[in-house]
C-alpha cells in the first residue's frame, strides 16, 4: 500500500491552511511544519511567532500533528547571505526561489524523510503530473493566471517533482481559497497575504542592508554610456536597472539607470531604447524538462516573476543557456531568474548573468 503521508508547509496563511483542508479530503495523512527562519521576530513577516501559532491552530482544529522545526542558520546562509552578495555585487536576487531550492525543498524535504513522509506539499499555485509525452514527472502552470508561481520553482531537484503536492493546482483566484477556509471555520480565512520578501516585511531592502551587511552609502558618479559626468549617485544598491525617478539630474531627454560599473563605483545611465536587449546568458542553470538542451529550442521565458512571457530561442553550451529572444526585451536585470517553458510545462531556468 502507498505511503500518503505528507508533510505541509504551513505559514500560518491562508493557502497552507485550505491546503491541509485539501490534502485530508484526497486521502493523505497530512503532517503541518513551519520553519523558523530568522534569529528575530519580525513583526508583518510570514514566519513570526504569531504566524507559527496560526499554523499550529489550524493544525489542532484539523486534528494533524504540527511542528515546529528551527531552520535559522540554514536561511542565513543560503538566502540572506545571497540576498547581501548579491547586491554587493550590483546583482538583483529573487530569495523566494532560494528558499524554495534550499529551505522548501531542501531542508524540508529531508525532515519528510525523517518522519516517515513520502510527500512533501505547499500552497504554491502550481501543479505536478505525469507527461507521457516526455515520460517523466512535470511542473505545470496552475490554473491560476497571474497568480500562478511556477517561476519561482525552477531550481527544485527534478527528481523531487513526483514527490510534491500542490493541492491549489485548478483554483482559478484567492477568493475560492477563502471561500473554503470560511465554510471550514478557520481562524486565517481573512488574513491578508504576504507581499514582500518575508525577511523585509516593510519593503525597504535598503534599510535592512545597511544595518546587515558591509553595504552602506557611498557617493560616485552617474555617468551616460558615453562616459559623460552627468551627477552623482548615493550608493549603487540604491538603483535597479530600469529606474526612472530618484536619478537626480536633468537631461534633454528622460533618463533610465542601464546598469552599474562596481570597479569605479559608477551608476551608467541611457535613453529608453538603450535598456532593450536580444540575447542574454544565464548560468547556475536547472532543468527539470530535459537533461540537457542539446540544440536549439523554442521556448517562452519570463525574466521577472512579474513579467509577460517572451518568445525565444535558447541553446545550451557546457554549463549556461544563450537566450535569443524574438523580439528585444526591457530592462533584463543580472541576478534574477530567466524561466523557460514549453506550452504549459516549466523546462526550467537559470541566473541572469
Amino acid at each position: 500500500m502507498e505511503n500518503k503521508r505528507v508533510l505541509l508547509g504551513m505559514s500560518g496563511g491562508v493557502d497552507s491552511s485550505v491546503s491541509a483542508i485539501l490534502l485530508k479530503e484526497q486521502g493523505y495523512e497530512v503532517v503541518g511544519i513551519t520553519m523558523k527562519l530568522f534569529e528575530d521576530e519580525i513583526e508583518g513577516s510570514c514566519c513570526n511567532l504569531d504566524s507559527t501559532l496560526d499554523a499550529k491552530r489550524v493544525c489542532d482544529y484539523l486534528e494533524i500533528p504540527h511542528y515546529s522545526i528551527n531552520f535559522k542558520k540554514e536561511f542565513k546562509e543560503h538566502v540572506i547571505n545571497n540576498f547581501i552578495n548579491c547586491y554587493s555585487n550590483c546583482r538583483t536576487p529573487n530569495p523566494c526561489i532560494e528558499c524554495n531550492k534550499y529551505l522548501k525543498f531542501g531542508a524540508m524535504t529531508k525532515t519528510a524523510k525523517e518522519l516517515e513522509c513520502n510527500y512533501i506539499a505547499t500552497g504554491h499555485y502550481a501543479k505536478t503530473e505525469y507527461s507521457e509525452k516526455y515520460n517523466r514527472w512535470v511542473i505545470k502552470k496552475s490554473s491560476a493566471g497571474k497568480k500562478d508561481q511556477t517561476y519561482v520553482l525552477w531550481r527544485i531537484p527534478k527528481e523531487l517533482i513526483k514527490h510534491i503536492a500542490f493541492p491549489l493546482s485548478d483554483f482559478e483566484n484567492k477568493e475560492q481559497i477563502r471561500k473554503i477556509a470560511k465554510q471550514n471555520n478557520l481562524n486565517v480565512a481573512n488574513k491578508p497575504d504576504s507581499e514582500d520578501i518575508c525577511f523585509i516585511p516593510d519593503g525597504n531592502y535598503k534599510k535592512f542592508l545597511e544595518e546587515n551587511s558591509e553595504i552602506k552609502p557611498k557617493k560616485g558618479n552617474i555617468i551616460n554610456s558615453k562616459g559623460e559626468i552627468l551627477g552623482k549617485h548615493t550608493g549603487l544598491y540604491n538603483y535597479t536597472i530600469g529606474q526612472r525617478k530618484g536619478l537626480g539630474i536633468s537631461y534633454k531627454v528622460p533618463l533610465f539607470v542601464l546598469g552599474f560599473n562596481k570597479e569605479k563605483n559608477q551608476v551608467i545611465v541611457g535613453e529608453e531604447s538603450e535598456l532593450y536587449t536580444k540575447e542574454i546568458t544565464v548560468s547556475d542553470i536547472n532543468l527539470l524538462l530535459f537533461d540537457k538542451i542539446t540544440e536549439e529550442t523554442k521556448v517562452t521565458v519570463k525574466t521577472r516573476y512579474s513579467s509577460k512571457e517572451a518568445n525565444a530561442t535558447i541553446i545550451q553550451n557546457e554549463n549556461k543557456i544563450k537566450i535569443m529572444f524574438d523580439e528585444p526585451q526591457r530592462a533584463i536585470t543580472p541576478g534574477q531568474s530567466a524561466v523557460f517553458y514549453i506550452d504549459d510545462i516549466l523546462l526550467g531556468g537559470g541566473i541572469i548573468e
